[in-house]
C-alpha cells in the first residue's frame, strides 16, 4: 500500500477516533436525556419481567382443562394466579432497577457516541420542551377517537370472523352447544396505547 495511503488512513482514523471521544459537557447532557427516559426504561424492565410469566399463564390456560380435573381447575387457577402475582412483585423491582443502573452506562454512551454535542443539546431541548410533554401526555387522548373509530368501522367485518373462528374452535374441542359468549363484540381496546403490554393476571 503507497506511503499516501497509510497516511490518509491514520489523519482519517485519528479525526474519526476524535469526533467519538466525549467531553465533560457530552456527557453532561446524555445523562440528562437518560434521565428524560427513566420511566420509559422501567417500563422497559417491567415488561421484560412480566413476559415469562404471561407466556406461563398462557400455556397454563391451555394446559389446565386437560391435566386438572374440573372439580379442582378453578382452585389451580387461583393458586396459579398467586405464584404469578408473586414472581411479579419479586422479578420487576429486580429487572427494573437493573435497567435504570445500565442505562446511563450503556444508553448515554452510544449517546456520546453517535451524537455531536450540539445536537444532544437539541434533544434536551426538544424533551425538555413544554409543548413535547403536553404532546405526551396527549398521547391517550389522541389515540381513543382513534381506537373508537377503527372498533366501530371494522366491527361488521371482524366480528363475524370471530364467531366463526369461536364456532370453529368449539367443533374441534367437541362442544356442540354454542358458547355463550358466542357474537358478543371483541373485549375493549385499552385507549392508552397498543404497544402497552398486558400486566400477566393477577399482578397489581
Amino acid at each position: 500500500m503507497h506511503y499516501k495511503t497509510l497516511i490518509t488512513l491514520a489523519l482519517l482514523s485519528t479525526a474519526l477516533g476524535a469526533q467519538a471521544q466525549s467531553t465533560p459537557a457530552k456527557k453532561e447532557l446524555a445523562a440528562r436525556i437518560v434521565k428524560l427516559q427513566q420511566p420509559g426504561i422501567e417500563s422497559l424492565g417491567r415488561q421484560l419481567a412480566e413476559q415469562p410469566a404471561a407466556a406461563m399463564m398462557d400455556r397454563a390456560g391451555q394446559v389446565l382443562p386437560s391435566r386438572v380435573a374440573p372439580e379442582r381447575q378453578e382452585a389451580v387457577g387461583k393458586e396459579i394466579q398467586a405464584d404469578v402475582k408473586k414472581y411479579v412483585e419479586e422479578a420487576v423491582p429486580v429487572v427494573r432497577d437493573r435497567a435504570v443502573k445500565l442505562a446511563p452506562s450503556i444508553v448515554g454512551g452510544m449517546l456520546e457516541e453517535k451524537f455531536t454535542e450540539d445536537e444532544l443539546r437539541q434533544i434536551v431541548a426538544v424533551m425538555e420542551s413544554p409543548a413535547w410533554a403536553k404532546f405526551q401526555q396527549m398521547g391517550p387522548e389522541l389515540q381513543k377517537p382513534l381506537v373508537e373509530k377503527l372498533l366501530a368501522e371494522t366491527r361488521p367485518i371482524i366480528e363475524p370472523k370471530v364467531k366463526a373462528l369461536e364456532q370453529s374452535i368449539a367443533r374441534r374441542l367437541g362442544i356442540t352447544e354454542p358458547a355463550a359468549n358466542a357474537g358478543s363484540p371483541p373485549p375493549a381496546v385499552n385507549p392508552s396505547g397498543p404497544f402497552k403490554t398486558t400486566k400477566p393476571a393477577g399482578a397489581k
